[in-house]
């Protein structure tokens, strides 16, 4: 029988902070049994994981998922890299917009759909110096105008 819905596992909130989002893929993951099931335990973190495009392939680097701690002699590598399931005119359009204009393939989301391990990958140009206290600023005004409202009413 098969899971229905979306549960979320992992998402990545430095990167919204550090990077402009231009696009968004949904992408699967070749995954070894023990890695799903760390994942089930929500033993990840993609704080430095982002994506390359080697040889028509995409894979992702640096994504930590931790050792699963019923596995004795069969256990993965915590930060190995996974290859990631697109499209190949997905690829064809991440690889020439990467080496094109200079973008980035951030993971985003990590997350089970219809039980089934997904990623939000997402094109990405870097943000600024500038540009982060721009956020800031803008994160902190929206919040003293939602405090005054809430006080005021």
């Amino acid at each position: 029988m098969k899971k229905e819905g979306r549960k979320l596992i992992a998402n990545n909130k430095k990167a919204r902070f550090n990077y402009f989002i231009i696009d968004k893929f949904e992408a699967g993951m070749v995954l070894l049994g023990t890695e799903v099931k760390s994942l089930r335990m929500g033993k990840t973190h993609l704080k430095d994981a982002y994506a390359k495009i080697v040889n028509g392939e995409v894979f992702v680097y640096q994504m930590h998922i931790g050792p699963y701690p019923f596995a004795y002699y069969d256990n993965h590598d915590p930060m190995r890299p996974r290859k990631l399931l697109l499209h190949n005119y997905e690829i064809k359009r991440l690889y020439g917009k990467v080496n094109e204009q200079g973008l980035s393939l951030i993971p985003m989301d990590l997350y089970f759909k219809d039980g089934k391990v997904k990623m939000t990958l997402a094109l990405c140009k870097g943000k600024r110096l500038h540009d982060k206290r721009d956020a800031i600023r803008e994160r902190d005004t929206r919040r003293d105008m939602d405090r005054s409202r809430k006080d005021g009413y």
